[in-house]
């Protein structure tokens, strides 16, 4: 993607983000701390993945046991990430004033404790509900981490940073939906949720010990009226609009292939079993490489480039999915996970570098836009899995790609009409 600058005012009072630090105070790559810093965000990834998603592995046997649709379950999914994109921007307020680190913490508590609980929710509006206000807890997670790494680490190395925060996101996503798998099959869907949440203490106990003080960080007041110049500023700004739209987009696919696939696996021809259901998600291995290697890809292709390459890899797994094999849906969902780990990491590192105030705000709003993509991907997903089988499911996501695709290639004509302007207006003066 070409790069801008927002077009969030300049001041906005406090909610503001601080001005650049020296390099020489920021993290990076053999500076103390960094490590420590890299390892805390990672196990706030695999908690906020292995709690969000903790339902989505077990949706038929949820089908089953509370005799519901597909449609109707996935919502136990679908109300955690709505919640979470609607308090995601007002929780990235609070990191404003209290901190980072701070609301992490409490975010990250709270999700776990609720993750205890559910496993005892006793019918589906019960669990629907708490999961809900799950989701909500977690929104501090992806509120306040972009923020806290755009300012504690070198600019140089953000990228790589923010990829490694997204690859525990794809660890936690693979391992909690692994652990619910099997222990759902030994000892049925509620012993699986009480396993995710005893993970997830584990990950916020290292969160808590491992993350360094924020160094960088400059606490301000709650000023509603400069969030709301904060937040004008950036949906005005073109840029950081497509970049919502890609990471909404990409979520949509994401979410749709993952709310059904679990019913396809199940079915015939295939019918397997829960437990090895649950092993398909080995596959989010893959997303951890690509997301950490989209520094990689951004350095040799561009931004535009590295995008090209994630849609172009995400609709190949989704044609390659319609086939009725085994092996086929397996290499279409590997494609797939490749394709979106990629694709989400570049349009997230590239809003935290274009937002150069507000970056609190600016990074909610991306979140805002990716939880709703996959709120709205799971519930259309399972409703078109439910009329038109899962090739209805591929024809959803492979809609979403080619928004994606649109979205790009509007961003390259828009850059080429930006570089000829003063071109142009440099011969009207020669004339």
């Amino acid at each position: 993607m070409p790069s801008a600058s927002t077009g969030a005012p300049t001041t906005v009072g406090a909610l503001s983000s601080p001005s650049p630090e020296p390099t020489s105070s920021r993290l990076a790559p053999g500076v103390p701390g960094y490590r420590r810093m890299s390892f805390a965000l990672f196990s706030a990834g695999v908690a906020t993945f292995a709690l969000l998603y903790s339902t989505q592995a077990l949706l038929p046997a949820l089908s089953g046991d509370f005799g519901v649709t597909a449609s109707a379950a996935s919502w136990t999914v679908s109300a955690a990430t709505g919640a979470l994109a609607l308090c995601v921007l007002p929780l990235s307020a609070l990191s404003e004033r209290f901190g980072r680190v701070r609301l992490m913490t409490v975010s990250l508590v709270v999700a776990t404790a609720l993750g205890l609980l559910v496993p005892f929710a006793p019918g589906p509006e019960w669990l629907v509900a708490l999961r809900a206000v799950q989701g909500a807890a977690l929104a501090g997670i992806p509120a306040s981490a972009m923020a806290y790494l755009a300012e504690e680490v070198r600019p140089k190395a953000l990228i790589a940073a923010i990829g490694l925060f997204v690859a525990g996101n794809s660890i936690g996503g693979m391992s909690g939906r692994i652990v619910t798998g099997w222990v759902a099959q030994l000892w049925g869907w509620r012993a699986a949720l009480a396993a995710v949440g005893l993970m997830a203490v584990v990950c916020t106990v290292a969160f808590r010990l491992l993350l360094p003080k924020a160094r960088n960080f400059t606490p301000g007041s709650l000023n509603p009226s400069a969030l709301a110049r904060t937040v004008r500023g950036h949906l005005s700004d073109p840029l950081l609009m497509r970049l919502y739209g890609i990471g909404a987009l990409f979520m949509t696919v994401f979410g749709a292939v993952y709310t059904v696939i679990g019913y396809r696996l199940v079915d015939a021809p295939f019918g397997l079993p829960q437990g090895v259901v649950g092993s398909v998600f080995l596959v989010y291995l893959v997303g951890t490489v690509s997301s950490a290697a989209a520094g990689r890809l951004v350095g040799r292709l561009g931004r535009r480039g590295a995008l090209y390459l994630a849609v172009g890899t995400t609709a190949a797994g989704l044609l390659l999915s319609l086939a009725d094999s085994l092996t086929a849906v397996l290499l279409g969902l590997v494609l797939i996970t490749a394709g979106f780990f990629a694709g989400h990491a570049v349009a997230s590192s590239s809003v935290s570098r274009t937002a150069t105030t507000g970056r609190a705000q600016a990074s909610a709003l991306y979140q805002s836009a990716y939880y709703l993509g996959s709120s709205v991907g799971g519930t259309l997903g399972a409703v078109a899995f439910h009329s038109g089988g899962w090739a209805g499911t591929v024809l959803l996501g492979l809609l979403a790609v080619l928004g994606v695709v649109s979205i790009t290639l509007y961003g390259s004509y828009a850059a080429r009409v930006r570089e000829r302007r003063p071109m142009l207006s440099a011969a009207a003066v020669h004339h």
